[in-house]
């Protein structure tokens, strides 16, 4: 009879997960998985925009040592460092502010207008300009209500600004509302 010969199948090595930037290595270092859970937190700040609470949480793992994320976690508190002063416009005058407000309005950015006119207001409330660009907004938005409300104010705290109404194209909207006209015409 002849003998069969059993061919030995090796067995199946089991390979380290791969990525394009090579192999992830196999570690169940305590360590790592902390400095992993830090990140993603820090991530999950950045995401959320707060800023300033990712920043120091990046900074804090770069202090302890972040390992093969360093490059990263800089990366990303520097993202987080530009994001923090990006908000913040320093003005040396409400008028400068006032202009940065108008820019906001023009380009059609209307709530981060209407808090810059509020913010004028807070810190002086006899700020006529101010009242005169929540009247403008809330024409060229639509809402006659608070346009009359707002341009009443800017014209008792200073009466010139009925006759730059008059001229300013835009309240275009309002010209069919009686209550505009009387406003700006109240000797007719």
């Amino acid at each position: 009879m002849a003998q069969t010969k059993t061919a030995t199948v090796p067995t199946a090595t089991k390979r380290a997960p791969r990525t394009l930037a090579g192999t992830i290595p196999q570690t169940n270092d305590n360590a790592r998985a902390q400095l992993v859970a830090h990140y993603e937190v820090a991530l999950r700040l950045m995401q959320e925009g707060k800023y300033d609470k990712a920043h120091a949480a990046f900074d804090k793992m770069l202090a302890a040592g972040a390992g093969e994320l360093s490059d990263r976690v800089r990366m990303y508190s520097t993202a987080c460092a530009q994001q923090m002063t990006k908000g913040k416009n320093a003005f040396s005058n409400c008028e400068e502010q006032y202009d940065y407000a108008i820019s906001l309005l023009n380009d059609g950015h209307y709530e981060d207008a209407k808090e810059h006119f509020h913010l004028i207001l807070k810190e002086n409330d006899k700020a006529d300009y101010a009242f005169y660009g929540l009247a403008v907004l809330a024409s060229m938005t639509g809402d006659s209500h608070h346009c009359l409300e707002h341009l009443t104010e800017a014209i008792r705290q200073n009466p010139r600004n009925r006759i730059q109404a008059r001229a300013d194209s835009d309240f275009q909207d309002m010209a069919d509302d009686p209550r505009f006209t009387e406003l700006l015409y109240p000797e007719a």
